[in-house]
């Protein structure tokens, strides 16, 4: 059967030069995180490939945003203060949470050991990063997507023009570590991840047992619980994740340990998420509708997808050492939505569904067929291991 060629002969020798360097230098991550994977990843069967726990580790996370999806699509089950309007909203069943907290930890379980799961089985390669890289792309949506029923958008929370922008916070934070690895040639991971994800299996855990109202409260006068979560986003980003890439960035300049690209080569990788982040912000702004209300679910799967594929992209050049490329394709029918949903009020929820699905159907496409031909390259599965006794 024909392979879709996404990649193209010259980031498949980059692949095939391909080293991993990455630094991991957080005190949770040496002293907790990793010795308990060290310890989960010796019950798994040798036969399992690294691959399928992270597939399925990644089936977890989407599960959670699923089930949420059925109990509280529009973001209201957990608020009383509910317009009239909108209809009533029972709270999300305390199980579901349960559930949620069960398949994050299993997600970052899962997370953790397959590195050590292909280490452990002879089956390291770009592959597997690749692959790893890739889904966690699309994962930093549906994380903060989920926690975000936690608080709601109505009573002791934010709105939903308010969290469209902590997406954008966290998605930037992703983009930015993985353009700092395609300018210094090393993956900096940062200390705020496991730590993030120890707080959200907490929270819901937490919400599970005690129910979604232990969150509604004051700290002070006018400050409630939805926004200290807002306020720990925006800190956790833009005091730690994002300057410590930007000195990465510096120090490969001043050491001269990167590539040392000229200043155009170094922010082309940007081009494309500052037009996207126009283009989608213009539209939530001008919205005749007023569509991050309507519908702020949507929206934001619509940006996580987009910004996926976006950041699959960075990451293909950057661990084949290619030249990023300059605009993404779906810019150009986001463009064309943005322009329909603007002139024409009556069709724009219709447009945001149809955009959505684009954006997913090429997304998946794109993932399937680049990993497709990775494993026609290196003559590789994706999901098994290769018997050694042929």
């Amino acid at each position: 059967m024909s392979v879709k060629r996404y990649l193209t002969p010259e980031q498949l020798v980059g692949f095939e030069n391909y080293k991993y360097s990455a630094q991991d230098t957080s005190p949770l991550s040496n002293y907790v995180m990793h010795p308990f994977w060290n310890t989960v990843v010796k019950i798994c069967p040798r036969w399992i490939a690294p691959n399928v726990l992270t597939f399925v580790g990644f089936l977890f996370t989407v599960a959670n945003f699923v089930l949420l999806s059925f109990y509280d699509y529009s973001y209201y089950a957990s608020s009383v203060d509910i317009p009239p309007e909108t209809g009533p909203y029972p709270p999300v069943p305390n199980w579901v949470w349960i559930v949620c907290a069960l398949n994050h930890f299993l997600a970052h379980t899962l997370d953790g050991i397959d590195g050590k799961q292909a280490r452990r089985t002879g089956t390291s390669g770009p592959l597997g990063e690749l692959f790893d890289h890739g889904l966690d792309s699309w994962t930093t949506f549906f994380i903060p997507a989920c926690i975000w029923s936690i608080f709601g958008r109505a009573d002791y929370s934010i709105s939903p023009l308010r969290f469209y922008f902590i997406l954008w916070n966290v998605l930037s934070c992703f983009y930015t570590s993985h353009w700092e690895k395609y300018l210094t040639k090393i993956l900096f991971l940062p200390w705020g991840y496991d730590i993030s994800q120890a707080l959200i299996f907490a929270i819901y855990l937490v919400t599970g047992i005690w129910g979604q109202q232990i969150w509604k409260f004051e700290i002070v006068q006018g400050i409630s619980s939805g926004a200290m979560f807002e306020f720990m986003m925006y800190a956790g980003s833009l005091g730690t994740s994002l300057p410590m890439s930007f000195w990465n960035v510096y120090k490969s300049y001043r050491d001269e340990t990167g590539k040392m690209l000229g200043f155009w080569e170094a922010v082309r990788p940007l081009i494309t998420p500052l037009i996207f982040f126009a283009l989608s912000t213009i539209w939530v702004y001008q919205s005749p509708t007023n569509i991050i209300e309507r519908d702020p679910r949507m929206v934001l799967f619509m940006v996580g997808t987009i910004f996926a594929n976006v950041n699959c992209r960075l990451i293909v050049s950057q661990m084949s050492s290619t030249r990023c490329e300059l605009l993404n394709w779906l810019l150009l029918p986001l463009a064309v939505a943005v322009g329909i949903a603007i002139t024409f009020p009556t069709l724009e929820l219709a447009t945001l569904l149809i955009m959505g699905s684009i954006a997913t159907v090429a997304h998946i496409h794109y993932g399937v067929y680049v990993v497709r031909q990775m494993c026609d390259h290196f003559h590789i599965k994706c999901f098994s291991i290769k018997d050694r006794t042929e």
